[in-house]
C-alpha cells in the first residue's frame, strides 16, 4: 500500500505476530519444558533461568520431616507473612500419618484463596516474575502457584490533571487490580467484562480490555482485540505505547484515543458503548472510540446544572479558538490589515511598536516560544518552585522585554491571553496539539495575512473530516450530522432530554434511560 494511503486511511499500525511465549526466552537446554519429578532437577533449571538474580529466594524445607519441598518467590513482590503462616507452618507441622498429595494439600492444609496447579516450567517462571510464589515437591511433576503477590502501591487520590470542584475525588493508580475494583464498584453488573492480554516480551505487562456486554458493539470489541493482538513490543511501560500502535492515523497531531485518570469518566464511557484499555503500571486508562468533542468535554459538565454546564462549555469553545488563533489574527491585522483596527487603537499599536526592531511575526514567535519554555519549566521543576518560576518568570521577562524595546506591550497582552485560554482546555493531549498548531498558523499569518489564517483553519477542518477513531468519524454529530448526538456536544442538554446513547458503531442505538416528563407531578384526586 502506498504511503499516502496509509496516512489518509489510518491503516498504519504495526503488523506482526502475537507475542512470543516466555518459554522462547528461557535459557533451558532441554526441549521438554515440563516440570520434572525430581526436585533437584527443577531447582537446577530454575537457578539457571534466574542466574544473577539475588532477589529470587529459594526456601527449601521438609514436609513431615521427610519429603523435600522447595518454595521459590521474589523478594519484595510476595507476601512473606502469609507464606509463613499459611504455607510453611502448616506443611512443616504435618503428621507422619497424613497424606501429602497435592490435591489433599490444596483441600486441607493451604488456607489460601488463589491456588493453581501448573505442569509447565515456563508458566511457573511467569508466575514467579508476577510475584506469585511457586511450591515444588519432590517426586511430583507439578507445582502449586500461590496467589500471594503483594507490593507497595500508591493510595487512591484525586487526579491532578483532571481536578473538579464537584464530583468524585477518586482517581486510578498504578495497580491494575485497584483500577478494576474502582470500575466494578460503580458498575455493579456481570455485563461488565474484562478481556485479558499480556504485551511486551520482556515486561509481560498485564492489560485488560473493559467493555459493557450488550451496549458496546461486538464489531468494535473485535477490532480493538485484533489491534491489540497484533502488537509486538519488547516493553509496554505506559499507555502511550499502546495508544500509538492502535490509533487509526498515527501521523495526525490530533489524539484519536482519550486517556484519563478518572474512574467516573471511564464508567460513563463504558455505559455509552465505548471500550477502555487498562494497563498495569500506569494510572492512565485509554478510551475508544472518541470524537473531537470528547476531548473538550469535562466531567464537571455533567455534575452541574445543565444550563450552567452548557454556558461553560460554550465559553470553553471560545477560549479554545482564542488559544489557537489569537496570536495569528494579531500578526495578520498588524502586518497586513491595519485598516481593520479603530484609529485610536491603531495609533496605540503603532506607538508601542516604534522601538521594536523585529517584524511582528518574529516578535510573536519569540514571545510564544518563551512562554512555552516557561510553562514547561514550571511543569518539570519541583512543585514548590515551579509555580513561582512560571509566574514570576513571565512577569519579569515580559516587563524587561517591553522596557528593552524587544517586544511591544500589546504582544505581551496577546500572548498572556493566549496562555490563559490554553489552560481552559480540560485534556492535556488536545492542549498540546493546539499549542503545536498555533505556530504554523502564525507563520501563515505572517506571510499571507488573514488569508493565511483562513487557509490554516480550512486545512485543519479538512484534516479533521478525514480522521476516524476505530471507524467513528472524528466530527461525528456534526459531520455527519446526528441530531441526537448534538445534545451533548456544543451544549449539554438536560438528562431527561438525553435519553439515547451516542451513535458510535453499528446500526443499533439503545435507550439510556426512561425520560420522565419535567415539571410537577399531578396529584391524584384520592390523595386530596
Amino acid at each position: 500500500m502506498p504511503l499516502f494511503k496509509r496516512i489518509f486511511h489510518g491503516a498504519f499500525w504495526k503488523q506482526s505476530h502475537n507475542n512470543k511465549p516466555i518459554q522462547d526466552f528461557l535459557p533451558s537446554q532441554q526441549a521438554d519444558d515440563s516440570i520434572k519429578e525430581h526436585l533437584e532437577e527443577n531447582e537446577m533449571n530454575i537457578k539457571v533461568i534466574f542466574a544473577n538474580c539475588p532477589d529470587v529466594i529459594f526456601r527449601a524445607f521438609k514436609i513431615k520431616g521427610v519429603q523435600q519441598a522447595l518454595l521459590v518467590y521474589l523478594d519484595g513482590l510476595s507476601d512473606t507473612d502469609l507464606l509463613d503462616t499459611h504455607v510453611l507452618l502448616p506443611l512443616m507441622q504435618m503428621k507422619e500419618t497424613e497424606e501429602t498429595s497435592i490435591e489433599l494439600l490444596l483441600e486441607e492444609k493451604l488456607s489460601i484463596a488463589d491456588l493453581t496447579i501448573v505442569s509447565m516450567m515456563h508458566k511457573a517462571v511467569s508466575e514467579i516474575l508476577s510475584g506469585n510464589p511457586v511450591l515444588f515437591f519432590d517426586h511430583e511433576p507439578r507445582a502449586v502457584v500461590l496467589g500471594l503477590a503483594k507490593w507497595e502501591k500508591r493510595s487512591i487520590e484525586e487526579p491532578q490533571s483532571e481536578s473538579v470542584v464537584r464530583g468524585p475525588r477518586e482517581g486510578f493508580t498504578e495497580s491494575i487490580s485497584v483500577n478494576m475494583m474502582l470500575l466494578r464498584r460503580r458498575i455493579k453488573t456481570p455485563n461488565l467484562k474484562f478481556q485479558p492480554f499480556k504485551l511486551g516480551t520482556e515486561t509481560q505487562t498485564q492489560i485488560f480490555l473493559a467493555y459493557h456486554k450488550g451496549i458496546a458493539e461486538p464489531n468494535l470489541i473485535e477490532e480493538v482485540t485484533n489491534r491489540l493482538r497484533k502488537i509486538n513490543l519488547d516493553a509496554v511501560l505506559e499507555s502511550s505505547y499502546i495508544e500509538e500502535l492502535i490509533e487509526d492515523n498515527p501521523y495526525s497531531p490530533f489524539p484519536q484515543i482519550l486517556e484519563t485518570e478518572r474512574a467516573d469518566v471511564v464508567c460513563a464511557s463504558l455505559l455509552e458503548g465505548r471500550v477502555a484499555i487498562l494497563i498495569d503500571g500506569t494510572p492512565f486508562v485509554l478510551i475508544a472510540p472518541i470524537t473531537v468533542f470528547s476531548l473538550i468535554q469535562s466531567a464537571e459538565d455533567y455534575y452541574s446544572r445543565w444550563f450552567v454546564g452548557s454556558i461553560v462549555r460554550i465559553l470553553r469553545y471560545v477560549f479554545i479558538a482564542l488559544s489557537l488563533l489569537l496570536p495569528s489574527i494579531y500578526v495578520a491585522i498588524v502586518t497586513f490589515h491595519p485598516q481593520m483596527l479603530p484609529l485610536s487603537l491603531l495609533f496605540s499599536f503603532s506607538s508601542s511598536r516604534e522601538l521594536v526592531p523585529f517584524p511582528t511575526i518574529v516578535e510573536a514567535l519569540m514571545m510564544e516560544i518563551a512562554f512555552e519554555a516557561l510553562r514547561e519549566a514550571g511543569i518539570r521543576l519541583p512543585k514548590q518552585i515551579g509555580a513561582a518560576v512560571s509566574i514570576v518568570g513571565a512577569i519579569v521577562i515580559g516587563d524587561a522585554a517591553v522596557r528593552a524595546g524587544l517586544v511591544s506591550a500589546p504582544m505581551v497582552i496577546v500572548v498572556a491571553i493566549t496562555g490563559v485560554a490554553s489552560f481552559v482546555i480540560p485534556h492535556y493531549s488536545i492542549g498540546l496539539t493546539l499549542r503545536v498548531l498555533r505556530f504554523p498558523i502564525m507563520i501563515l499569518a505572517g506571510f499571507l495575512g488573514i488569508v493565511g489564517v483562513m487557509l490554516g483553519i480550512m486545512a485543519i477542518l479538512l484534516h479533521l473530516c478525514t480522521l476516524r477513531s476505530f471507524g467513528v468519524p472524528y466530527l461525528s454529530g456534526i459531520a455527519p450530522t446526528i441530531r441526537e448526538d448534538l445534545k451533548d456536544q456544543l451544549i449539554r442538554a438536560p438528562w431527561w432530554a438525553m435519553n439515547k446513547r451516542p451513535h458510535l458503531t453499528g446500526d443499533i442505538r439503545t435507550f439510556r434511560h426512561a425520560s420522565p416528563k419535567p415539571g410537577p407531578t399531578p396529584q391524584d384526586d384520592d390523595s386530596k
